[in-house]
């Protein structure tokens, strides 16, 4: 049966966060679709993998013959969180959006698991092809043709990092205006942003509905 690798990156827990919910809701349609499947679940904000440090990335580029004990330990780690991507048959990444760009545990999370010529810059990567689910939240809009629209940098660089670094086949689910409700200045804005969270948890079944039939084809 198909594995799913579920990320969760928002520093909110569920219930309060607006990624975590589409998250949620795909995850729970790709249960029902795969009853017998597995899922392996990482929230990095309660437990955050290590920032690649000069022992972890130095390691990646050298023999491991000639591996220091640091280098050895730190690349140890890095490979158990690459051989976890190898291993999903579909990726579903809660990544909101935090003062215009990821969270930096997410940003961990990449710097560990892109290692040239085994990820990515390799003729024979592993996770080539293998379908990621985005889900890009953010408390306000950034869509071609708002106000912000030059302040996207989540979609952009996850787009080139994902898809194009590691060849990993991309599909986004984004919330907007999730702060509408909190925010009096975005009163005028609650109805878009309820609409948006529909339309976003009405996506994340559809898309996991649409990611299990492909596999189990």
């Amino acid at each position: 049966m198909a594995t799913l690798l579920h990320i969760d990156s928002s520093v909110f827990p569920h219930g309060a966060s607006a990624s975590r919910s589409v998250t949620d809701a795909f995850r729970r349609t790709w249960e029902e679709q795969h009853p017998q499947g597995t899922v392996i679940y990482r929230d990095l904000s309660t437990h955050p993998v290590p920032h690649l440090t000069a022992d972890a990335h130095l390691a990646g580029f050298s023999d491991p013959a000639t591996h220091t004990p640091e280098q050895a330990a730190a690349f140890a780690a890095r490979v158990a969180l690459i051989e976890e991507l190898e291993g999903a048959d579909a990726v579903l990444i809660g990544a909101p959006m935090y003062n215009f760009a990821i969270p930096s545990t997410l940003k961990a999370w990449l710097d560990n698991v892109m290692l040239a010529g085994r990820t990515f810059m390799a003729e024979e990567s592993k996770i080539k092809g293998i379908p990621v689910t985005v889900v890009a939240s953010r408390g306000g809009s950034y869509a071609p043709g708002t106000p912000r629209e030059d302040y996207e940098y989540v979609q952009n660089y996850l787009r080139a990092v994902l898809a194009d670094s590691l060849g990993l086949e991309l599909d986004f689910i984004v919330p907007e205006l999730t702060m509408a409700p909190q925010n009096p200045a975005m009163a005028e804005l609650v109805p878009l942003y309820e609409a948006s969270r529909e339309r976003a948890l009405e996506d994340a079944e559809t898309k996991a509905k649409a990611v299990a039939e492909r596999l189990a084809a």
